[in-house]
């Protein structure tokens, strides 16, 4: 595996990046701590609020991230290779967020879109995949990239494949007026940078999901973004879609990270609409590697559109949530013999980034081997009402 340098983990122009996240310290007591970086150094800014949730709700955000007191904890670079290191060794980066919902939006590329469609009618199946691959694209034959949702001409593709009899539940929010929006994970749960992220021990066809994660405030205000990996049981949700939680929602399923970074002048929503995200997986026990790259602007949804389908008079979050804005691409290399397509080796390396943000990094282990989750929000308010 190439060895990573802080430098490769940072948004390229991180000097003047407004980076947020959390990182576990040792003492005064052990916890969460917000902080922020500027320049080289990592800054503890926990007086500026309790939670990120807070820290996020606050109308002077930026230049609370630019200016707001607190002592140094070390140097950027420490805290990323303190996060990296196996074991972890306080400072380390924990998954930016907190208390807020994590929620995800399915099927709002057209590639992933086919992969579900191929998912359910596999039945779980990886030898079958690339059959139905090419059976799907000669009955659809249209670009559904251009597609726009709940237009009459994606009503139009609806009745013309509702008749030949190639109509999905997953069409349905691909191409239909209403966004699949779902539930990744509790709060709390996600893991940052470095963390070994968890399959499903019953699964045997699996994949990373590379995303773009926004984080939304109470008043369904974006208010920065970072990156995320969904990772996904293909067999389990291709069995039935009633199997979502299951496939989604497992200890260290749900990655998020490295930082949170804020919207400000340098960087906005028009930044993420142009952003190129790429994904590598190193095997750790084989010589496999793949190294691809796609187009957020490939997305079938806008981003607002998106949080506006999660949040408004029909659904409130007072805490605020982060949103994974859909995958946008998954791995079909063959890997373990021809036909059986791409899944997981336990010690995989997974790295996700954009120039923008940065790099999420973490490798691939079971669910059930890995250090169980037990800081939730009756420990986090222990925490803080020791401080």
């Amino acid at each position: 595996m190439i060895p990573l340098s802080p430098t490769d983990l940072l948004p390229r122009d991180h000097h003047q990046a407004l980076l947020v996240g959390r990182a576990w310290l040792d003492s005064p007591q052990p916890g969460p701590a917000l902080i922020a970086i500027r320049g080289e150094d990592v800054i503890d800014i926990s007086t500026a609020g309790p939670t990120m949730a807070d820290l996020l709700e606050r109308d002077d955000l930026a230049e609370i991230v630019r200016s707001s007191d607190g002592a140094s904890l070390g140097s950027v670079e420490t805290l990323l290779g303190n996060s990296l290191a196996t074991p972890t060794r306080a400072p380390y980066l924990l998954a930016p967020c907190d208390v807020q919902a994590i929620k995800a939006c399915g099927v709002t590329f057209a590639v992933s879109l086919m992969e579900r469609v191929i998912e359910e009618q596999a039945g779980g199946d990886p030898a079958r995949a690339n059959e139905l691959r090419e059976e799907l694209q000669a009955l659809i034959g249209k670009d559904l990239s251009r597609i726009k949702p709940g237009s009459d001409e994606a009503m139009a593709l609806k009745e013309a494949l509702q008749a030949r009899g190639g109509w999905s539940q997953y069409m349905e929010v691909g191409i239909g007026p209403d966004a699949e929006v779902f539930t990744k994970a509790q709060p709390l749960s996600s893991v940052g940078l470095g963390t070994t992220v968890g399959l499903h021990p019953s699964s045997k066809w699996n994949n990373p999901e590379p995303e773009i994660v926004l984080a939304v405030d109470s008043r369904g205000r974006v208010r920065g973004a970072t990156l995320g990996n969904d990772v996904n049981l293909r067999d389990v949700e291709g069995r039935s879609a009633l199997l979502l939680g299951k496939a989604k929602d497992n200890n260290a399923s749900s990655a998020i990270g490295p930082f949170i970074r804020v919207f400000d002048e340098r960087f906005d929503i028009d930044t993420l609409r142009q952003c190129q995200v790429s994904l590598r997986i190193e095997g750790a026990d084989d010589d496999f590697l793949l190294d691809d790259s796609s187009d957020m602007r490939e997305i079938s949804r806008d981003p607002l559109d998106l949080v506006a389908q999660t949040i408004g008079a029909h659904h409130q979050y007072p805490d605020g949530f982060m949103l994974y804005l859909g995958t946008m691409f998954s791995p079909i290399q063959d890997r373990d013999g021809p036909g059986q397509g791409f899944t997981h080796h336990s010690g995989d390396r997974v790295t996700i980034a954009t120039p923008a943000l940065g790099a999420l990094v973490n490798e691939v282990g079971y669910s059930d081997q890995l250090p169980p989750w037990t800081f939730g929000i009756r420990q986090l308010m222990q925490h803080l009402s020791r401080g």
